[in-house]
């Protein structure tokens, strides 16, 4: 993932077609939020979001979801639960417990 800026005036990334182009005193806007204007370091992260939904894209076809139905299924709350932190001393402890 590498966002690039080309000349002080584009920003381009290798992992996605979208781009910011600065509109002057700071100001960038970013293909994909047509009239926001955004600052640099908002860009950016902009465009190192869109690289993320690259990535998610990617991931998502291999498991036959679009990046949306990934996304949208992923931030919804696990039903198992949060796994129980397991630390080195309860792991022997344990490992103790069922050997005896």
């Amino acid at each position: 993932m590498a966002v690039q800026v080309v000349g002080r005036s584009l920003m381009t990334s290798d992992l996605t077609p979208h781009q910011a182009k600065s509109v002057g005193v700071g100001g960038w806007v970013v293909s994909f939020l047509p009239g926001r204007t955004l600052t640099t370091a908002q860009a950016t992260a902009a465009l190192q979001a869109a690289e993320a939904v690259a990535a998610v894209n990617a991931l998502a076809g291999q498991v036959g979801l679009t990046a949306m139905e990934t996304v949208g299924l992923a931030i919804q709350e696990s039903p198992w639960g949060e796994p129980e932190p397991c630390t080195g001393l309860r792991r022997i402890f344990r490992r103790g417990l069922a050997e005896r």
